[in-house]
């Protein structure tokens, strides 16, 4: 494996980044230890996560997510072979982007992840009722500071997030390092029209989320019938059509001959889009972890893209 530069920034990764939205949700504690340890142990370095993961759940507040990894992080001992990215923005009790509301946010993610410094802290999403100004001169003293080492942004349109870049240029601010939109065999559109001109143009790293689209490019949702086998099942609804079931046949075209699976050559297409840093993906066994992983050591054909390509167009 070879790590990739998250756009200008000092960070390196490896092609795959984890998801902590299901610690705490669809994944207790000493599970999501045992997942962390065998996704650093297996060489790779970036977690990703959020202050509102997993407010969603019955009983949550937020912060559930971060904890976990902390107390992951302090037990291990392993905080100098992994990279952690949480956001700011959505979580009920400090909402938005204000240097006031990231001044207090950032501090409770620091205690609860047990570490001095974010290694890329994100605007989770955009907040119009802030002058772009005063989100990224907050970042600046938290990097001045050394509470942070780099910036990003989460479901940002096009429009704002260049507005974004032109501002950090022209008051000599910090920048995004990196974007963090929904992208993936059946969700293309979105991301490749007014994105992905943008982030190649300016050399921003993409950490793309869902990129098994919910679970559902792993094949395992084929039937409504299906969708009950898991909590993210409804999630998937949508792309049980015409369009979502040729993209699952032609996944199984591909995985059939690459001797791989569905899930593995989602992400081995996603790793090979120009821009892409790292896919996001998630998992709740070490089983099925090792399975994700394995998607880096699988080198799709120019054919094996050009189908994948065809049966997904927009």
């Amino acid at each position: 494996m070879i790590k990739r530069s998250l756009g200008r920034s000092a960070l390196e990764v490896m092609p795959i980044a984890f998801g902590g939205n299901v610690f705490g949700w669809t994944v207790d504690e000493p599970t999501s230890f045992a997942l962390l340890d065998a996704f650093v142990d297996a060489g790779f370095n970036l977690v990703d996560t959020a202050d509102g993961y997993s407010a969603w759940v019955p009983g949550n507040q937020g912060g559930e997510s971060e904890t976990i990894i902390g107390k992951w992080l302090k037990r291990s001992g392993k905080r100098d072979k992994v990279l952690i990215a949480t956001k700011v923005a959505k979580l009920a009790r400090r909402p938005g982007l204000s240097a006031a509301n990231i001044a207090l946010a950032v501090e409770d993610s620091l205690q609860r992840l047990q570490v001095d410094a974010i290694d890329l802290y994100q605007s989770h999403q955009d907040d119009p009722a802030t002058p772009i100004e005063e989100t990224l001169g907050a970042y600046a003293k938290l990097i001045e500071q050394g509470k942070v080492r780099a910036i990003g942004a989460s479901n940002f349109d096009a429009a704002r997030f260049a507005e974004s870049l032109t501002i950090a240029k022209k008051y000599n601010l910090p920048r995004y390092e990196s974007l963090q939109p929904e992208y993936n065999l059946v969700s293309r559109a979105g991301y490749e029209t007014e994105l992905e001109p943008l982030i190649r143009k300016e050399n921003i790293g993409v950490i793309s989320y869902y990129g098994l689209a919910a679970g559902f490019l792993t094949g395992k949702y084929r039937s409504e019938a299906d969708l009950s086998k898991s909590p993210r099942g409804q999630g998937v609804k949508k792309y049980l059509d015409a369009r979502g079931l040729r993209v699952l046949d032609a996944l199984d075209q591909v995985a059939q001959r690459r001797g791989a699976t569905p899930a593995q050559v989602a992400l081995a297409w996603l790793i090979a889009r120009p821009g892409i840093t790292a896919p996001i993906a998630s998992a709740t066994s070490v089983k099925q972890l090792q399975e994700i992983l394995a998607a880096v050591r699988l080198q799709l054909a120019a054919e094996d893209i050009a189908q994948l390509d065809q049966a997904s167009a927009p």
